[in-house]
């Protein structure tokens, strides 16, 4: 399959979500190789779970099937530029390339939080009324990652 198959099988997935209603119109593709690996949509109302984006439905999907965290050498599809916590998770998950459709700002023209968040993560400070931040208690939370830092055999994601 080529680019714009992957995207528009993208754009499938997210266009049933018109008729399902299992969530927003957003859906997502991982491949590799020209091989389609998984492919999903938004199932945040289906699920009743606000994480289940498109693209975090995908790498579910994706690891569990290579029983693996890792997808380096995947690539993934998305109809929308991914949300703040979607691109954390493709990064996460070690996926070097993205191909998007709909921008952040596409998604807030009809009600999407996406570059609202994007802009609160750059300006945190200012939007307390969103979400306060606290510092709290380090020395606390601190000896559980030094003793992780001091073993010999760890997994580094």
């Amino acid at each position: 399959m080529t680019e714009l198959s992957m995207m528009r099988l993208a754009a499938f997935e997210a266009d049933q979500n018109l008729e399902t209603k299992d969530g927003g119109p957003f859906g997502c593709v991982i491949a590799k190789e020209s091989q389609v690996l998984v492919s999903a949509h938004n199932q945040v109302l289906k699920d009743n779970d606000p994480t289940a984006h498109a693209e975090i439905t995908a790498i579910r999907k994706a690891t569990k099937k290579l029983g693996t965290f890792d997808l380096s050498g995947y690539t993934l599809y998305t109809s929308c530029y991914p949300c703040p916590m979607c691109l954390g998770a493709i990064i996460w998950s070690n996926i070097k390339t993205v191909y998007y459709g709909n921008t952040a700002k596409d998604a807030a023209s009809i009600g999407f939080r996406d570059d609202y968040i994007y802009q609160f993560i750059q300006n945190q400070s200012e939007h307390e009324d969103v979400l306060k931040m606290i510092s709290f208690d380090r020395e606390e939370t601190l000896p559980a990652f030094n003793a992780f830092k001091d073993e010999s055999e760890k997994v580094i994601y």
